[in-house]
């Protein structure tokens, strides 16, 4: 499923940065949102209602130096990171909403899909692997990129309901 993207500059590099990113969940594919008046579900391909995330699922960032996405940059970001670098050392996490409630997720896995990092690459392709427990349809869950030093980038946003 589509997660959205964001273009970045980076400077003093002028080198624009396209964030985008999927979210991979068997366990959904297929399912539908179904309102009746105020109440809204989600319906699985089977026809069973949900009520809870899937435990486990992941997220796929690919973060590129090419012209993939050719949106004007959103804006500008400051690093002393040469672009490549930039790339290899982005961080991830995701922040859960449950009304005015925020936690805290740290992925379980973060891998590296595609070329190897001690490869020269203008691309890498991020695997992000989360356990939430047992959340809330109505929960909103928030995926941030991070800088090197750890600052936020830009978000992308997953909900059911």
């Amino acid at each position: 499923m589509p997660g959205g993207y964001t273009v970045i500059q980076l400077n003093p590099s002028g080198a624009q940065v396209a964030l985008l990113a999927l979210i991979e969940c068997p366990e959904i594919e297929g399912a539908q949102s179904v309102s009746e008046g105020l109440k809204a579900t989600v319906v699985s391909a089977a026809g069973v209602p949900l009520q809870h995330f899937p435990r486990e699922f992941s997220f796929r960032v690919t973060a590129s130096l090419r012209k993939t996405v050719v949106e004007p940059p959103e804006y500008a970001f400051a690093s002393g990171e040469a672009p490549q670098e930039f790339l290899l050392k982005l961080g991830f996490r995701l922040k859960i909403y449950d009304g005015l409630r925020v936690s805290v997720v740290m992925p379980k896995t973060v891998t590296m899909i595609g070329v190897p990092a001690d490869i020269a690459y203008d691309e890498r392709v991020f695997r992000l692997a989360f356990d939430v427990g047992e959340l809330p349809l109505s929960d909103r869950l928030v995926l941030e990129v991070l800088s090197p030093e750890g600052e936020y980038l830009t978000h992308f946003c997953f909900a059911l309901l």
